[in-house]
């Protein structure tokens, strides 16, 4: 092992608890017994908590400002004025655009979009965006309005700045405001003051289809559509779902809708040129279309172009519907993933060199810099290091100007914007910039500073967190009847939509272990046995030497092979029995 390999019992086993109650109810109710007891211990009562029928979706109505929002674009639309929109350079940011210009054009507009550079103008609406707009455009053909997906709730100073340039704002997004808003005429944000949506959890594409559905509504009270005539939305949720699940937002009830007719129509092959390419470039079939594909292999073949380039070339291959095109753009995304997977595994390996004699046992926190390193996959190898030492991580890389930039994750119960608040509180020149959330943010400092910010994150994570906060809890939903290790039962589980706050099942149960190996230096083949059926199981990254019995933590895998699937365990962690 490893010096800096977390040890077997850096974690722990824990079964989630629900109501046996709830569990009958629903079994009652025809649920399968093990789904049922599953949506108990996720919080869920009846069968209407399931539902994922479209009608079942909140109303627009009930989010703060829509109505306004509504109104004005309808407005704009009848006066033949010229939309932008103001896109990010994720995926929830790039679908979100996507969305919005299919669905205003559908609706009319005549709209165009503009996405950041994330190394040359960082993040949001900001004055040098607004500058790039105005440069960019002749005046006869300069946007009345910009819209803001994803973003805009904390772009003060160029929402400010537009309005100098003589154009109006409506702000998109979901992220979490701070005390001040921007001026803009309209704001459309879930998190917003007084905002009294029941779904706090819309991605940043769910906020901006909900705009298009209260526009629609506003536009067939107009007398411009009636409800036979009007433009069909529906046509949107793929790519609705796609951003919804790779921003690993929430899935509540709501957005578990979203994403099921997302699902839906992917699997019934009624999708956009462009994830149709995305899932063939990355090997998957959309007929068989999981949430697990939306977060692992299509949402980071798309994050790759802002990652490692620009995300306008993303943004084309979900707009386009030139299916020659579409497979040529994602043919580029699955290289630039391939450049990002090669540039990620070369940072982790030097990550794991510069913390060689790194012991968690000794630190509250983790923070690391290589003068190497690329702006745009620091973020992914802070989240692996977290994954790894289950400590908050930030990671950096060189900005330019004798600056650094870091992107940091953090685990539960430390809310990394406030510790980067708390930092700033007790060295008020040690941070030039910051933002984020309670488990991610960014954040700018002088390359020399870098001891110095370390040596005060530390000093604050000591005082925000406990030994108990520091040791990983494996959540799991117990052990799996014997005769649920099988295909027909991992096909079912296939079929729910699994995700942020509603996580697909883990179980864990004691094993005998038959024999191990070693995969590529870096994984463990094990064949383990339980009354009787022998399986084989994979843990990626570890390379521990197991003893003879072993608590297992695993998800159910259907394990294709030279033609023949067989079932398989994917670990997630291991325990020793202890005799």
């Amino acid at each position: 092992m490893s010096s800096n390999q977390p040890s077997l019992r850096s974690s722990q086993i824990h079964t989630r608890p629900y109501s046996f109650r709830d569990a009958e109810y629903l079994r009652q109710q025809g649920i399968h017994p093990v789904l049922a007891r599953l949506f108990a211990a996720r919080g869920v009562k009846t069968t209407a908590d399931l539902s994922t029928e479209l009608g079942n979706l909140h109303k627009p109505t009930g989010l703060l400002h829509i109505d306004q929002a509504a109104q004005f674009l309808a407005d704009a639309i009848g006066e033949h004025k010229k939309l932008m929109i103001v896109a990010d350079y994720d995926c929830d940011g790039a679908t979100a655009c996507a969305v919005a210009l299919r669905g205003l054009r559908l609706l009319g507009a005549d709209v165009d979009f503009i996405v950041p550079n994330r190394f040359e103008y960082g993040y949001g609406l900001t004055p040098e965006i607004v500058d790039l707009v105005v440069q960019t455009t002749a005046p006869s053909q300069r946007p009345a309005i910009l819209i803001t997906v994803d973003n805009g709730i904390a772009s003060c100073e160029g929402v400010a700045r537009a309005k100098e340039c003589g154009m109006e704002v409506v702000v998109t997004d979901h992220h979490l405001p701070a005390a001040t808003l921007p001026e803009a005429r309209v704001i459309v944000n879930p998190n917003q003051p007084d905002c009294g949506f029941p779904s706090k959890h819309l991605a940043g594409v769910g906020v901006m289809f909900y705009v298009l559905l209260a526009l629609r509504a506003e536009m067939r009270q107009r007398g411009i559509f009636d409800s036979a005539n009007q433009p069909t939305l529906d046509q949107l949720l793929d790519l609705v779902a796609l951003g919804t699940v790779a921003d690993v937002v929430r899935l509540d009830a709501n957005n578990r809708i979203l994403v099921a007719q997302g699902l839906k129509r992917m699997r019934s092959g009624r999708m956009h040129a462009g994830i149709a390419a995305l899932f063939r470039v990355a090997g998957r079939q959309p007929q068989n279309a999981t949430p697990f594909d939306l977060g692992f292999a299509i949402g980071p073949r798309l994050n790759a172009a802002g990652r490692m380039n620009d995300m306008t070339v993303g943004i084309e291959c979900l707009t386009t519907d030139d299916e020659g095109r579409a497979w040529e753009i994602a043919q580029q995304l699955n290289t630039l993933n391939s450049e990002r997977r090669a540039k990620e595994a070369e940072m982790q390996d030097a990550a794991l060199l510069l913390l060689d004699a790194f012991q968690p046992d000794d630190s509250s926190t983790l923070c690391v810099y290589d003068e190497s390193w690329h702006q745009g996959v620091i973020g992914i190898v802070a989240s692996r290091l977290k994954d790894r030492f289950y400590r908050p991580t930030i990671t950096f890389a060189p900005g330019g100007d004798n600056t650094i930039k870091g992107s940091g994750r953090s685990i539960p119960g430390f809310h990394l914007r406030d510790a980067l608040d708390l930092v700033s509180k007790y060295e008020p020149d040690l941070i030039q910039k910051f933002g984020g959330h309670a488990m991610a943010a960014g954040l700018t400092i002088a390359t020399h500073d870098f001891a110095r910010f370390k040596a005060a994150f530390e000093r604050v994570g000591q005082q925000l967190l406990d030994s108990v906060q520091l040791e990983r809890l494996v959540e799991t939903d117990g052990p799996l009847e014997d005769a649920f290790y099988s295909l027909d039962f991992i096909q079912l589980l296939e079929q729910q939509v699994w995700g942020q706050g509603f996580p697909a099942p883990t179980f864990s149960d004691e094993f005998r272990l038959v024999s191990q190996r070693v995969l590529k230096d870096r994984h463990l083949k094990l064949l383990i046995e339980k009354n009787g059926q022998r399986f084989d199981a994979i843990w990626f990254g570890h390379t521990d030497n197991l003893p003879a019995r072993i608590h297992v933590a695993f998800r159910l895998d259907a394990n294709e092979y030279h033609g023949t699937t067989r079932v398989q365990l994917l670990v997630d962690h291991i325990e020793p029995v202890i005799p």
